[in-house]
């Protein structure tokens, strides 16, 4: 038995306009895994997860969480995750 993707992303991008701030990212993440989501300030950490947690709709590309996709089945991905927020500082 293979083991279960449990978020696969497929070419996400995102623009702000002219800005490229996510340019096809493409990774899975597979169920008991911790995965680490490293880069320097700007290189779209934060613009990738907030797609992946619905509340940023991609340019182009997919993405599935709990093999729900993020654009199509938005509140199915919503009752599958948890999300804490950092407060800035």
């Amino acid at each position: 038995m293979g083991r279960k993707k449990v978020i696969e992303v497929l070419n996400l991008t995102q623009k702000f306009g002219d800005f490229t701030a996510v340019d096809n990212v493409r990774f899975d993440v597979y169920e008991g895994e911790i995965f680490g989501f490293l880069g320097p300030n700007g290189a779209g950490k934060t613009t990738t997860i907030n797609m992946l947690i619905t509340l940023l709709k991609p340019t182009s590309g997919e993405a599935y969480v709990a093999g729900y996709n993020v654009v199509k089945e938005p509140y199915r991905v919503r009752r599958m995750i948890g999300v804490v927020f950092q407060d800035p500082t």
